[in-house]
């Protein structure tokens, strides 16, 4: 087998592992780069191979950074089946043609304002992409061995990140190879933890967090005194999350705290189409959470689900006590950039920043303490104060990969950190070196190595 790593080096997005055994090829996630400029434009260029000879993707899960290259790689003429988990597949449905629809919009409104250098802008993708590369998915259920090429045998189990998020093993009877994707927490509020693995030959794990710890503070408490200060002074809390995970997570901590009083019955909302459809997601997958049908219910009915852009509008007149969740998560598009314009101009008003917020990112930059954020083409000033909720995180600290890693049969031949800023990564491969004195190599970008 041979392995190249096509993204998520020295970045936490952009996953994409092109795997060769024999004659054949495919990949392991197929994500976009988001972030800085330099990372986005790499969505723009050619794969090291014709597409058209991939035969097969398998995805460890459906966030746009493991998914959303999908619709361009089936528009350049890949027409293999994208295996992944049921849940994966029902989310991916939700995902990537409202990814499409955001790439059009973007280029719609550059070319509205002239702002683009090219004429006309185009869109990576399109809407109409996106619902074509969905007829390529292929459901398969969780510690089921099937064979996506010829020669290799694929299981996935779950990895408790999300619904339907995956680690997933590859096989070709001599060697084996472990795909981490996005490590859950053992200990998350509402989905299942990771599923314990025996390890494999090789290793790529992810170190989104491998340079930290997160605290062990109370988070429902937290998430209370953002909310109670807020309301005192007269304003409204926005949080930027994430459709898939952070939305949900959110809706439920904040039921948990009306119904036990611990903050104002005010106004919820969930402005985010994609997020209200995900959410019910959750409820036809309960085998991978650990609410119950009924808790699933009550946490659905404690928001207003925003669906028309007109009603999104309307919020922005709104003054007073009131929580807003809006996508996306790390405020680089969506309805929640309308949002900011309207309230982080406000004193009285927070900005909840509830999980990672990669290097580059609008989110990135008011968590360092930026005055001001461009958005849609102006500097608007932040005058809101701007918190993080550091327990929300989906993805396991340096220390739960470690615990999850001590569950191995035997050491790997060789681990590969992936999934991680230079410095967590860096982090993350000598503590691995140091605790468990395994054998690490942090991969650049593009680089292919034989997996003998």
């Amino acid at each position: 087998m041979k392995l190249q790593f096509l993204g998520a080096t020295d970045t936490v997005t952009g996953s994409k592992y092109l795997l060769q055994q024999g004659s054949s090829s495919l990949l392991v996630d197929c994500g976009l780069f988001q972030g800085y400029k330099q990372l986005r434009l790499r969505n723009w260029s050619p794969l090291p191979l014709d597409p058209a000879r991939i035969e097969a993707v398998i995805l460890t899960h459906a966030h746009i950074d493991h998914s959303g290259y999908l619709p361009l790689l089936a528009r350049q003429g890949f027409k293999g089946k994208v295996y992944c988990s049921p849940a994966t597949a029902d989310l991916c449905s939700i995902l990537l043609p409202d990814c499409g629809y955001l790439l059009e919009e973007e280029a719609e409104f550059l070319n509205r304002h002239k702002k683009s250098k090219h004429s006309p802008a185009l869109p990576l993708y399109t809407r109409d992409d996106a619902q074509r590369c969905l007829r390529l998915l292929r459901p398969v259920p969780y510690r089921k061995p099937w064979q996506p090429v010829a020669g290799l045998s694929a299981t996935l189990a779950p990895s408790g990140h999300i619904p339907g998020s995956s680690f997933v093993k590859l096989d070709n009877g001599k060697r084996s190879i472990l795909f981490s994707g996005d490590i859950g927490r053992p200990n998350d509020l509402v989905l299942t933890p990771p599923s314990p693995m025996d390890g494999a030959d090789y290793l790529v794990v992810e170190s989104t967090y491998g340079d930290r710890l997160h605290e062990s503070r109370d988070l429902l408490a937290e998430l209370a005194a953002v909310v109670n200060r807020t309301a005192a002074r007269g304003g409204m809390v926005l949080i930027p999350a994430f459709a898939v995970g952070r939305a949900q997570s959110l809706l439920y901590c904040l039921y948990l705290l009306k119904s036990q009083g611990l903050i104002p019955d005010l106004p919820l909302y969930l402005n985010s189409p994609m997020a209200a459809n995900a959410t019910q997601v959750y409820t036809r997958h309960l085998d991978e959470l650990k609410l119950t049908a009924a808790q699933c219910q009550a946490m659905t009915h404690s928001a207003h689900f925003v669906q028309t852009p007109e009603e999104s509008r309307q919020l922005n007149t709104r003054r007073g006590p009131m929580v807003i969740i809006s996508a996306s998560g790390m405020a680089t598009g969506g309805r929640v950039l309308h949002h900011l314009k309207a309230f982080a101009p406000d004193r009285r008003n927070t900005v909840l920043f509830a999980g990672y917020q990669a290097g580059g990112t609008r989110g990135s930059s008011l968590v360092g303490g930026a005055k001001t954020v461009r958005i849609f083409g102006e500097d608007v000033p932040i005058h809101a104060e701007v918190a993080t909720l550091d327990g929300l995180s989906a993805h396991a600290d340096a220390a739960e990969i470690v615990h999850w890693l001590r569950g191995f049969a035997s050491a790997p031949r060789q681990t590969f950190i992936t999934h991680g800023e230079p410095a967590a990564a860096d982090a993350m491969r000598q503590r691995i070196e140091r605790e468990l004195g395994w054998r690490c190599h942090m991969p650049y970008y593009l680089e292919s190595v034989s997996l003998d």
